[in-house]
């Protein structure tokens, strides 16, 4: 077994016992899946992060239920985009397209099935350094029962985005000083600005892919992982559009005002880093949740890891890493798609969901923290 997904993975780590190509598992859902990737452009502003540019470019997968159809899958990503995402995480064990092996389970450009303006739309956001792939077994859950989904690769926070014109853009965002002041805000403050162009851009009188007609543009949230889930919040506060949102193991940097945040949302983390009263980035959740006004629940899973709420900690299982997860990615994953889809079926869809109001026994693994006394928890 190799080190954790970082530089401990070093060359010569090579996993043991014969290779299987690695999949995601099925969705849940009673729909088929269809997927498109779509390049937008928003002129109206310079890239935040590479001098020079006077656009903002951005590649967009844009998951949806679709009639049945034996088309191709899709590609999970480019040889290119899987060989920079592993190198750059210092992983050498590997052959360096594995992440383009991947099998999917949503059909490439499929023909959307449902209503114009019928579905509602759940906006997905990578963690720091993570292409929009890493949620895709997410998306295309929330896609199988009836949601439009959108991942958004934000460019040059990802450690690579492949564009159709060739150019695979790196991870220059890196390059900024990290711990100085101000960065994430100005992450969170840069994504919020791409999550509104996206919502523009599939709402506007033309859409502009297959998938994006389903989206009724009255019922909008958003979902990210790590500074995706960060940005979640700055999101919001930034676009009345966005009618929920869940931050996913994410210690979160825009400052909710005084007057608090009335929309739903959810915290959902790992117990190691996100107990009330441990100190670290809890304290941000703690500082925020004071200034949630509305429907709120934080949750915690045992035995997890940061990744263990994309598909990473699913696919290091498969390809033979071990990033020190006592539940295994595929369990995580499971436990992520029930309370992720609960929370958008309750608050998009009016469909109340008794696993969000007590623990369940079919997944013992989560917590519901109240941190402090008289909550809506």
């Amino acid at each position: 077994m190799m080190g954790g997904m970082g530089t401990s993975a070093g060359a010569g780590d090579a996993p043991t016992g014969p290779r299987h190509t690695p999949y995601l598992p099925e969705p849940t859902g009673p729909c088929p899946v269809g997927t498109t990737s779509l390049y937008l452009k928003d002129v109206s502003r310079p890239d935040p992060w590479a001098a020079g540019v006077s656009a903002r470019e951005l590649m967009v997968s844009l998951w949806y239920p679709a009639t049945p159809s034996d088309g191709r899958t899709a590609q999970y990503m480019t040889p290119a985009e899987s060989g920079l995402q592993l190198t750059s995480r210092g992983i050498t064990g590997v052959p360096p397209d594995a992440l383009s092996t991947v099998r999917t389970n949503a059909v490439s450009d499929a023909t959307p099935a449902g209503r114009q303006r019928s579905l509602p739309l759940v906006v997905l956001s990578p963690g720091f350094t993570n292409s929009r792939s890493t949620l895709t077994a997410l998306a295309e859950d929330l896609a199988s029962h009836g949601h439009v989904v959108a991942g958004i690769d934000h460019t040059y926070e990802s450690f690579a985005t492949a564009f159709p014109d060739g150019r695979v853009t790196t991870g220059l965002a890196r390059q900024a000083p990290r711990r100085g002041p101000g960065f994430w805000e100005k992450v969170a403050a840069g994504r919020a600005a791409d999550v509104s162009f996206v919502l523009d851009e599939l709402t506007g009188a033309h859409p502009p892919r297959p998938g994006a007609g389903l989206i009724d543009p009255s019922r909008m949230a958003m979902a990210g992982h790590s500074a995706g889930g960060a940005a979640a919040i700055a999101a919001m506060l930034a676009d009345s559009r966005i009618r929920a949102g869940i931050d996913m193991d994410g210690a979160t940097a825009a400052s909710i005002p005084d007057d608090g945040l009335s929309r739903p949302f959810l915290f959902l983390g790992k117990q190691s880093n996100y107990s009330p009263g441990s100190g670290g980035a809890v304290t941000t959740w703690e500082r925020d949740w004071k200034r949630l006004t509305g429907w709120k629940r934080w949750l915690l899973v045992a035995g997890t890891v940061h990744a263990s709420f994309t598909d990473l900690a699913l696919l290091a299982d498969q390809i033979g890493i071990d990033i020190g997860a006592a539940v295994p990615g595929a369990r995580s994953l499971d436990i992520t798609r029930a309370y992720v889809r609960a929370f958008f079926d309750q608050h998009l869809r009016s469909e109340p969901q008794a696993l969000l109001d007590q623990p369940s026994p079919r997944y013992p693994e989560v917590t519901f923290c109240s941190p402090e006394t008289n909550t809506s928890a």
